[in-house]
Order: C-alpha cells, then structure tokens, then sequence
C-alpha cells in the first residue's frame, strides 16, 4: 500500500513579513553637513568656561560703553570732589568718616581718601578708558601683524629676510623700561616740555607706541603659517591658473589663517590692557585726574596701609576682566582647533 500523494502542490503564502521595505532616509541632524565656523561654534557653546568668560567680557564692554548714562543715573561723575565739598565725609586726615571707605547709600563703593570723589563712577570711566587703548590698540596690531606676516611669507626671499630681522629686533626690546625710558620723548614731539599733554594726546601716544612694539608677535606667527601654505597643492593649483597674487592671498591664504589671527587678537586684548594700565601706574601714561584702571591702583597704592577699600574694585575687577579674557581666549582656541585642546 503506498501512502497517499497530495493532489496539488501547497500555494507558496507571502506575507508581510518576508518582503524587506526599504530604510527611510536619515533624519538625523547629524548626518547633515556644516561649516567648520559652525562646528566651532558648536563645540564653544558646550564650554562652560569660555560661555561664561564671554558673559563678563561683554558685561565689562556694556558698562564702559555705557558709562555716561549709568552715571547720570547714578547721579555722579567722577571729577567732583564729593569729600571736599560736603562736610562730614572726610576726617581731619583725610580718610572717610563711614567705614570700609565711605559706602552707603550715596556712595555705593565709598569715596577716595584725600580729594573724596566718587569711587563708583571713577572705576566705569577707568574701565572705559583701559578698554578704549587696548581695543583700539588689539584692532592696530592685529591689522599690520597680519598685512605684514602675511607679505614677508608669501614673497619670501630677501623681503622675508629684512622683516624677519626687524621682528627679531622688536621682540628682543625689553618693552616696559623702554616705555618709561621712550614716552616722554613721544610727549616732546607734539607738546613742549613746560605745557602740559593732554589726555586726548596721552592715548593716541599710548596707542601708537604699543602697536609699534606689539605688531611682531602676531606678524612672526603669520609668517610661518604662509611659509607653509604656500607650497600646498590648493596655491599652486591657483598659479597655474593664473591667479593674481592678490586673490591668492585673500582667496586662498587668508581663509585658512582666521584661526590663528582670531586667537592671538583674544590673547592679545588683556595683555594690552595690563601694560596700559601699568604704563598709568608708572605715571608715563594716562595720569590724574583722568579715570583709568592704573591711576586707580596707583592712587590706592599711597592709601592701603590705612584704607585698602579704595584699591580693593580696582584691583578686583581687572583681574576678573584679564582672567576671563584669558580664559575665552583658550576657550576660542579649542574650538577653532580640537586638536589643541588637552
């Protein structure tokens, strides 16, 4: 007896299951293209330490910038002689009556020993007028640093020759005795020696001098970076072409060098604001009664063994201002170049 064969083959059933749909596209933000500024300004939004950097920072610009209108808020200025001119805000030696330096109501950071003005509004124009010269004087450097290493490192040659001797010349200056030794014969050659300089006068000098010792730096940086660029396959490629040297330099060259120029520029910010600020405390600078961070220090200086109040908000706020500067200077420098990053 043979078993029973099947009277029709069994209809093969598809299902659902056994066919494959093809993927949906990708969706995720990640998969999508940026530009390298926007990775950059990615990665700098997850630092918590150059967000809040960049917070002060802009805090100190507002109130310098703002300066005459808080002030007339406030209802003070910073050349009147309050102690003076009022009784019982000064003593006999000249020292605020109220304790920790005269602060109440009137005057929220007290009154100076001595002339009595207004602490509060001397340090927003003192902020004012530091961050004037070194921004003025970042913005200087920064545009001949960069005209001039760039051009030293593209022609090479005895041009690369020639800068590179006067770079080495101008970093090898110690540069503090020579602002103190050099100053007054800048001040000779506009003002004669008995009439008196003025402000006006005191911050261009300032300005001009630091950005003729302070363009090196950022040009020699510059410099090395072209001597390295040039022989890249991207700027040869646009010789063959044909391309003017000008288009080379601001089509190729120049693109690849805001990274650096961007960084040394926040680095260079706060070490101009020091060396204003100690040029003023040397007395070569920005002098009395003109509100400035040195004069400031300087003025607390003759006081603090009896009342330091009057040196502690100078003192504190620019270190609070250098040390964020600073401190987003890094922050910008590790997130233009990760690579950098420790």
């Amino acid at each position: 007896m043979t078993p029973p064969t099947p009277s029709a083959a069994a209809p093969l059933e598809v299902t659902d299951e056994t066919v494959e749909k093809p993927a949906a596209p990708s969706t995720l933000k990640g998969a999508e293209s940026r530009s390298p500024g926007r990775l950059a300004w990615t990665r700098f939004k997850r630092d918590r330490t150059g967000v809040i950097s960049a917070c002060i920072v802009i805090f100190f610009f507002v109130i310098a910038i703002c300066a005459p209108l808080i002030s007339a808020l406030y209802g003070k200025d910073p050349y009147t002689l309050y102690g003076q001119e009022q009784t019982g805000l000064l003593n006999e030696a000249g020292f605020p009556l109220k304790p920790n330096g005269g602060i109440d109501g009137n005057f929220w950071f007290g009154i100076e020993p001595a002339l009595g003005r207004d602490v509060f509004t001397f340090l927003l124009y003192g902020i004012r007028t530091s961050l004037l010269i070194a921004t003025a004087t970042t913005i200087l450097v920064t545009i001949i640093g960069v005209v001039i290493g760039i051009t030293a490192g593209y022609l090479g040659g005895k041009t690369d020759y020639l800068i590179g001797r006067v770079i080495d010349i101008l970093l090898s200056f110690p540069s503090t005795l020579f602002f103190i030794a050099f100053m007054p014969v800048v001040y000779g050659v506009f003002v004669a020696p008995d009439d008196d300089i003025p402000t006006s006068l005191r911050a261009t000098c300032l300005i001009l001098v630091l950005t003729a010792f302070g363009w090196a730096s950022i040009a020699r940086l510059l410099r090395g970076q072209v001597l390295a660029l040039r022989e890249r396959e991207f700027v040869e490629a646009a010789k063959v072409t044909g391309a003017s040297p000008a288009r080379i330099i601001f089509k190729e060259l120049l693109p690849n060098l805001w990274t650096p120029i961007l960084i040394q520029s926040t680095l260079a910010l706060p070490a101009f604001v020091t060396a204003e600020a100690g040029l003023a405390f040397l007395g070569v600078g920005i002098i009395d009664p003109t509100p400035d961070w040195g004069v400031m220090i300087q003025r607390g200086a003759q006081f603090y063994t009896e009342d330091i109040t009057f040196m502690i908000f100078p003192g504190v706020s620019m270190i609070i201002f250098v040390l964020a500067f600073n401190l987003l200077g890094d922050s910008v420098r590790d997130a233009l170049d990760p690579k950098s990053k420790r």
